[in-house]
């Protein structure tokens, strides 16, 4: 089983339509960009290209310093999309999320002021670090892309993720995200400390004067716009699905459900998001229509959040991505 997370793409399969191509060759220029500003991180970078292909929301997890903050910048740099950040905190409004009616002394009423929320990537750095209330402002947002504020609702820009970070080893005056909101979110994806050539490769770039916060000086260029990323986003949604492979999904959800060490398995809104993720990847690779091997390799980052664990396997030291991959062993592959 290959965990999306940590490779690369297949090679793009022949008789591709030349659009389709064309997209796919413009998306690896977005790579090749980010990879100007950060280093190590190409499984990362993926997860964030199949989630804007996919229409989710992605999850950060890594310890401080990993460029979390570092790769949504640029990766919006590269996409030419807008990007707003929030820092979240134990005093952030709901309304300091969504935007809030003001009163506006020349006309006399009240007019609607535009949060960060009214962007194309969200960056909620530390997001369970504001109280329930704050995060529940968020909901509407990912799910329904709008925002309602005294009765009136406003749509949020196209293309529009969140990309939320959370660290994974402090707990100190945070609050665990809700069921809820967990499963908007399309992957979690986690971001570990590199391995010993690549922290010698991003200090190396240090030494020579690279700056984090100027990604324009770094060489960060667009190279693909929100029309091709919509045009990108259809063209991955017309990946085929047999009938064979989408049981085979749903096989695996339930199997979640039935394992001894398992006490929330995955619910049906898993199973679709598993589905987009499997369409998104697939189409990357170059493929018409999706297999086994799609699903299997997007399994790990789209259901790691969404199962909860009895406390006695929590105890043992059982960790979710361990039984999501011995579940992917134990359930029968279509053939």
């Amino acid at each position: 089983m290959t965990d999306v997370t940590t490779g690369t793409a297949s090679p793009s399969s022949p008789g591709a339509p030349a659009d389709a191509a064309r997209l796919r060759s413009a998306l690896a220029a977005v790579r090749t960009e980010v990879g100007k500003a950060v280093v190590g991180q190409d499984g990362a970078v993926t997860g964030l290209m199949i989630a804007l292909l996919a229409r989710g929301h992605v999850l950060l997890e890594g310890v401080p310093g990993v460029a979390k903050t570092l790769l949504v910048r640029s990766l919006s740099q590269a996409l030419s999309l807008d990007t707003k950040r929030v820092q979240f905190t134990p005093d952030l409004m709901p309304g300091d999320v969504t935007g809030s009616l003001v009163y506006d002394g020349q006309t006399g009423g009240f007019v609607f002021r535009e949060g960060p929320v009214f962007t194309n990537i969200l960056l909620a750095d530390e997001i369970n670090r504001t109280p329930p209330k704050t995060q529940s402002a968020l909901l509407e947002a990912m799910e329904e892309r709008q925002v309602s504020v005294d009765g009136v609702s406003r749509r949020l820009p196209d293309p529009f993720i969140v990309a939320a970070t959370q660290n994974p080893i402090e707990y100190e005056g945070t609050y665990s995200l809700p069921e809820a909101q967990l499963d908007r979110f399309l992957l979690k994806l986690t971001l570990d400390v590199p391995e010993r050539d690549t922290e010698v490769e991003v200090l190396r770039r240090h030494a020579a004067g690279f700056n984090p916060r100027d990604l324009a000086a770094a060489g960060v260029a667009p190279v693909l716009g929100a029309a091709e990323l919509q045009a990108a986003r259809e063209s991955a949604a017309r990946v085929g699905a047999n009938a064979d492979v989408l049981a085979y999904i749903v096989d695996l959800a339930r199997a979640t459900r039935r394992s001894p060490s398992v006490r929330l398995g995955v619910s049906p809104r898993g199973t679709t998001a598993l589905l987009a993720a499997a369409k998104a990847w697939a189409w990357l690779s170059g493929y018409d229509s999706i297999t086994p091997d799609h699903v299997q390799a997007m399994l790990v980052p789209v259901w790691r959040h969404r199962i909860q664990l009895r406390p006695e396997a929590e105890l043992e030291g059982v960790g979710a991505d361990a039984i999501l991959r011995s579940i992917v062993q134990q359930v029968q592959v279509p053939i």
